[in-house]
């Protein structure tokens, strides 16, 4: 992996206060080679250099921390939360492979990858707090068990311990995107993991039809087209699924935060993983649902804040 280069972009979190028009841009080896006859992916000094940009907000003599995004979103959805943490710290957010600006992901997917690459942002920025949303959370806690990471706040962090986390949908919805029928993939997505909501027990046509139209707002378009991915890294979440202790080695300050408004397993993955991390503590964030992290209300900015601070 050769060194991140800094240069100067005219990329910046227009109409969002608080974020930087310079940008960091990451170099790394691209994973993405050449397919072998045989069908494995050649990760050979073959492979090129490919760079990625990292958006920072506020200044650089502030404490860095990293976001890493779930898997169904960009960083454009985060960019208020970065603003809102960027008077005290400074933010880096970047696009995993891809997504937006972000090169290609190796096939098949490995989440090694992003962990390599979540390591190299790390090293480029000099941070050692990281946030992790969702999926993106799974592999922040992931990346804790290896990466110099001293602080890690998960918000509804998609951990598969002790078999809380549902994952009967993901089969069917693989199979109904195959089929080329999005709308109903994201049906069953819903169905499956929203369980607290009442749309989840409406009939599966109803629901595939609000769902189609869901698939036509921006934020729906952009959800649609990165489904692939989306399931890619479930899978492998679900893969590495275990026990509570496999988290127990983790010796980063870990504060484990879920909205009262969401399904009732995330408050029990993060009991689960809290009775194993030495150094941890959960956070139910009132009036909350899984999007809270990216609306950035203060309910759930000023405990990061208080998280992040030293002491």
């Amino acid at each position: 992996m050769k060194s991140p280069r800094k240069v100067r972009s005219k990329r910046s979190g227009r109409g969002v206060p608080g974020l930087s028009k310079a940008t960091t841009r990451l170099r790394y080896a691209d994973t993405s080679s050449p397919v072998k006859s045989g069908g494995g992916a050649d990760r050979s000094d073959r492979a090129k250099s490919v760079t990625t940009p990292v958006i920072r907000a506020s200044v650089s003599n502030l404490a860095a921390i990293v976001i890493l995004h779930g898997g169904g979103v960009t960083i454009g959805v985060y960019r208020w939360i970065a603003a809102a943490l960027a008077d005290e710290f400074t933010i880096h957010l970047y696009n995993r492979r891809g997504r937006a600006d972000a090169p290609p992901r190796t096939r098949p997917y490995d989440m090694q990858e992003d962990i390599d690459d979540l390591a190299a942002v790390l090293r480029q920025t000099g941070a050692v707090i990281v946030i992790g949303h969702s999926g993106g959370g799974f592999i922040a806690l992931e990346a804790a068990r290896e990466l110099p990471i001293e602080r890690l706040a998960l918000y509804d962090a998609a951990v598969h311990v002790n078999d809380l986390f549902p994952t009967a949908w993901l089969a069917g919805a693989r199979a109904a995107l195959d089929a080329g029928d999005p709308g109903r993939a994201v049906a069953l997505v819903g169905r499956g993991i929203n369980t607290h909501q009442a749309v989840s027990r409406l009939p599966l046509g109803v629901q595939t039809a609000i769902c189609r139209l869901f698939l036509r707002t921006p934020i729906g378009k952009m959800m649609g087209e990165l489904l692939h991915l989306t399931f890619e890294e479930s899978n492998s979440i679900f893969e590495h699924a275990g026990p509570a202790a496999k988290w127990s080695g983790t010796t980063a300050k870990v504060l484990l935060a879920c909205g009262a408004g969401g399904p009732d397993y995330y408050p029990k993955i993060n009991e689960a993983l809290a009775s194993v991390i030495p150094d941890s503590r959960t956070l139910l964030v009132p009036k909350s649902a899984h999007d809270a992290l990216n609306r950035a209300h203060p309910r759930i900015v000023q405990p990061l804040k208080e998280f992040f601070s030293p002491g």
